[in-house]
């Protein structure tokens, strides 16, 4: 356990968070959602992850996506790695720098205990999650989250017991409803949230305190 650990631990505890590092977490697209939620991730204690991306970070991305400048023209799998080891630099990571075909899913996924869902096209968020469910795996997608204002609108709806939906289900990213940080982090942040719940357990028991 490095001091990092150990500092998650000192809020959690140790056996809480051996329960969260033993769990594997897949991150389908690494902008807006899929950056932030896996950074929230990490900081909850997560050290075991599939990043699949086939993108480069922009300008245009920096708006809400956790990146910097000088990541500017990487590809986001592997700067996204790279910000997650900055907080924890003992992490396993599965990097792919490739679209996530549909076909693949089972090959990419297959060894996670939960997905999150972070396309931007609704299309492709309804393939991937239709591809996902079958596998068994806690699934956590979102839509409607775009513009600003309305934050308590993103709502976290439980579809079935292995699926969850993040936001307002109505506004979509557009010109008029463009991606800004702030919702966007809200349903990225509410993706972590049920993930974390998921494995972690109730908090107000005293196991691992």
């Amino acid at each position: 356990m490095n001091k990092v650990e150990e500092g998650i631990a000192a809020h959690i505890g140790e056996e809480r968070l051996a329960r969260l590092q033993g769990v594997k977490i897949g991150i389908a697209g690494c902008g807006g959602l899929g950056s932030n939620c896996a950074m929230h991730l990490v900081r909850s204690g997560f050290t075991r992850f599939t990043l699949v991306d086939f993108d480069r970070v922009e300008y245009s991305n920096l708006n809400r996506q956790a990146f910097f400048g000088s990541q500017v023209g990487q590809f986001k799998a592997e700067a996204l790695a790279a910000n997650m080891r900055a907080v924890n630099p003992d992490l396993d990571l599965d990097i792919y720098v490739e679209r996530v075909d549909v076909a693949r899913v089972k090959k990419l996924f297959g060894d996670c205990d939960a997905v999150v869902e972070a396309f931007d096209r609704a299309a492709a968020k309804k393939r991937l999650v239709e591809a996902l469910l079958p596998l068994g795996r806690l699934v956590v997608s979102a839509s409607g989250i775009g513009g600003c204002g309305d934050g308590d609108a993103l709502a976290t709806r439980k579809v079935r017991d292995n699926f969850y939906l993040i936001g307002d289900g109505v506004t979509e990213c557009s010109l008029d409803t463009p991606p800004l940080s702030p919702r966007v982090g809200i349903a990225a942040a509410k993706q972590a949230d049920v993930i974390l719940a998921h494995f972690l357990g109730p908090m107000n028991s005293k196991e691992g305190a």
